[in-house]
């Protein structure tokens, strides 16, 4: 920091990372593929005569440090002026003194290499041999740590680590034809203790073999339940939408809706930041600014918009945050299987496989796979469909929240009920 003010720097903001991860990679109960990496990287961010530009590097040597300094402020000065670029309001900043999030395992670093492979094992054993069709199982233990530092010229000075551990597996199974359905299952945890071991590999052979038979139904308007596995897919264009970049940029459907009646009665979703032990967590953002709870729809009203410094600046307006940090939607009293038992007729997402959204006017397709819903029952597998309509549309029609989100994620977004959507099959 001395050194970038030193050489003509207005502001800077200096990020120090330190990462090390490992991955254990199983198909077919052989070893296919083992990583481990670790990484040193430093981020500098300078503010020169009305300019910024952002620089990083991993060569960490003191001398190598102060010629890269310099050559990044010479290099800015040639850069065209920007006065929206600037350091948050010092006023902003988080200044300690909140609760240990407890983001980090303090025993990740003597978990043996044995207990990792055997644990990936572990789940590809509950797969092979469990059915004749099975084509690969694939499974895997990945982990990683990291710490952060931080500090700004204005006053910021942070640091944060957490770290993650993640048991996944695939399979694939031969249908009929060429048809090869294949699905999977996972569960990650920010301790090592509280990772599900049990039952990964059984979930996503049961999925897979879920799939058998599946085809197109024709088209039809019906009601839509989608899994809680999938649900935060059809939430991302929304949330895209609320970022500083899409308002100020006039590329998005939900521009001018701030505190106005926007989506359905059943949309409430709140930004929780200081959760402990919860994916997400953090008490500030990539700039220094402290977070706080957030409404970010309630009953359908928007409440907030995801602005960092620079667009605050370019619109002139207040900042708030920079991105979300854990989203939770209001729960109702179901779960999955009761979402289905409520419909006489309609169908279950269990995946997208492609489509887009048109983040201007909220037009969107996307290809879905599930199943056919028949008097409260799962019955013909479906693929090779697809739903079209609007996002305001779709989320003004969200009749029901189930109650089954995935607390292991920063998104925590459970099974949704839809009403009338449109299908496309045959």
């Amino acid at each position: 920091m001395d050194c970038a003010l030193g050489n003509g720097c207005r502001e800077a903001r200096i990020n120090l990372y330190n990462g090390s991860s490992t991955s254990f990679e199983v198909r077919d109960m052989k070893i296919d593929r083992l990583q481990q990496a670790s990484e040193n990287a430093l981020s500098l961010h300078v503010f020169v005569d009305g300019r910024y530009g952002a620089y990083s590097t991993n060569r960490l040597d003191k001398k190598e440090l102060e010629r890269f300094i310099r050559n990044a402020v010479d290099s800015t000065r040639y850069l065209a002026e920007d006065c929206a670029r600037t350091l948050p309001d010092a006023a902003l900043y988080y200044r300690g003194g909140g609760s240990d999030l407890q983001l980090r395992d303090p025993a990740f670093e003597t978990i043996p290499p044995d207990d990792k492979l055997a644990l990936a094992m572990h789940v590809c054993e509950e797969i092979i041999g469990r059915d004749k069709r099975i084509i690969t199982a694939e499974s895997s233990y990945d982990d990683s740590e990291s710490y952060r530092y931080m500090i700004a010229s204005n006053g910021f000075e942070g640091e944060s680590s957490n770290s993650t551990f993640t048991l996944a597996a695939s399979v694939s199974i031969k249908d009929d034809g060429d048809a090869r359905p294949s699905s999977g299952w996972y569960d990650s945890a920010l301790r090592y203790d509280r990772l599900v071991r049990d039952g990964i590999g059984a979930k996503a052979l049961e999925r897979a073999l879920r799939k058998l038979g599946q085809r197109k139904i024709a088209s039809a308007r019906l009601p839509m339940v989608v899994d809680f596995m999938v649900s935060h897919q059809l939430l991302s264009p929304v949330i895209n939408a609320l970022y500083g970049s899409s308002i100020q940029q006039n590329n998005s459907f939900l521009l001018d809706r701030l505190d106005r009646k926007t989506l359905g009665e059943k949309m409430t979703l709140t930004d929780e930041p200081h959760l402990p032990q919860a994916a997400g967590a953090r008490h500030f953002d990539s700039e220094g600014v402290a977070t706080k709870k957030r409404s970010v729809f309630e009953a359908g009203t928007l409440h907030t918009y995801y602005i960092d410094t620079y667009y605050a600046n370019k619109m002139g307006t207040a900042r708030t945050i920079d991105s979300p940090s854990i989203l939770t939607m209001l729960p109702g009293n179901k779960d999955l299987e009761k979402l289905i038992a409520t419909l006489d007729r309609g169908i279950l997402v269990t995946g997208f496989n492609g489509g887009n959204c048109n983040s201007t006017t909220g037009d969107f397709s996307y290809g879905i796979e599930g199943f056919l819903i028949e008097n409260g029952q799962l019955m013909q597998p479906v693929n090779e469909m697809n739903i079209t309509g609007n996002m305001l549309t779709l989320w003004n029609q969200l009749v029901e929240t189930g109650n089954d989100p995935r607390t292991s994620s920063g998104w925590r977004i459970p099974s949704l009920l839809f009403d009338s959507i449109d299908f496309s099959g045959i």
